[in-house]
């Protein structure tokens, strides 16, 4: 099957681009919080667990109440919502966070944003989906730019543990997309991502169980910028708006936007995320990085107008 070369834009496309950056802003703001909780004394799997396991805690009840037709699903979706739970929520974010621990950042984010590339490689393979040139230019345009914001050639002697949970990562996020991608044509987004943060917090919860958790550390000050805050609090932040908020934008952006757009757009989390750290934690950016800032998104612009809205029907 191959894919029209008509590059028309799509009704809707603007809306679920909105949507879909909207979603990568948010997840970005929760690399300063987490790192806030974690320098006040947090693991990174404590941070995981709690964020995933209060997300799934607020969000169920309330689809529960006010959608519970959005939490019936079919045992031919109990795969996919398992896989979604499995690779998208718990995965990506757990092996990022070992990474993370294990490997510079910088690294970690050149590992897990190779899902693109990924992405791209499944649908021309396994679907047998035709790319325009145009959109593989624009990837590789886009991690390109990545790189050049990320730097990891100033980096020597990685983790070989570090590197396999980076390149981990990678693989669950593109899972995420390409589960997502089925799923959000066909089920409602709020329905799907209580579903997918109850099966992740049951995971996270075998890793991290709740007696595991430093709970009386909730009261311990976190820092982001001049401003301080108790831990519990920006715990409830990153479960909110890093967490449930993220997770229902994107969803929703998938209804319109293929895979392979959706996975490109999510480079522009690291460039969000080095922005806060600048302004939250002190980290400087370079003139470097802010050139690679316009390569990213110029890679992005190009997969933008080379790709039509899925097809949700076929």
């Amino acid at each position: 099957m191959a894919i029209s070369e008509k590059r028309a834009w799509v009704p809707g496309r603007s809306r679920a681009t909105t949507l879909s950056l909207t979603s990568w802003v948010l997840f970005a703001s929760s690399g300063s919080l987490a790192a806030a909780v974690m320098a006040a004394g947090w693991s990174p799997a404590a941070v995981t667990s709690v964020r995933i396991v209060l997300a799934a805690g607020l969000l169920v009840p309330v689809v529960a109440v006010l959608r519970p037709r959005a939490l019936r699903f079919a045992r031919a979706d109990l795969g996919f919502l398992l896989g979604y739970g499995l690779l998208g929520v718990a995965g990506v974010q757990l092996l990022f966070f070992i990474a993370v621990s294990r490997i510079p950042v910088g690294v970690a984010m050149i590992l897990v944003n190779i899902a693109p590339v990924l992405v791209a490689v499944w649908v021309r393979v396994v679907r047998g989906t035709l790319l325009p040139e145009l959109a593989w230019a624009g990837i590789l345009l886009a991690i390109a730019g990545l790189m050049m914001v990320a730097q990891p050639w100033r980096v020597t002697g990685l983790d070989q543990l570090g590197v396999a949970a980076g390149i981990g990562a990678a693989i669950c996020s593109a899972g995420y997309f390409l589960i997502g991608e089925h799923v959000a044509g066909k089920h409602d987004s709020f329905g799907v991502t209580a579903a997918g943060l109850a099966i992740g917090a049951v995971l996270v919860a075998l890793i991290a169980p709740p007696w595991s958790l430093p709970f009386r550390q909730l009261d311990n000050v976190a820092a982001l910028g001049n401003t301080h805050f108790q831990v519990w609090l920006v715990l409830l932040i990153l479960a909110v708006a890093g967490t449930v908020l993220p997770y229902v934008a994107g969803l929703l952006a998938l209804r319109e936007l293929p895979a392979v757009l959706a996975s490109v757009l999510a480079l522009v989390e690291p460039l969000v995320a080095a922005v806060l750290a600048w302004l939250l934690l002190g980290q400087a950016i370079g003139p470097a990085q802010l050139a690679g800032a316009a390569v990213l998104l110029t890679g992005a612009v190009l997969v933008q107008t080379a790709l039509p809205a899925p097809d949700h029907n076929s």
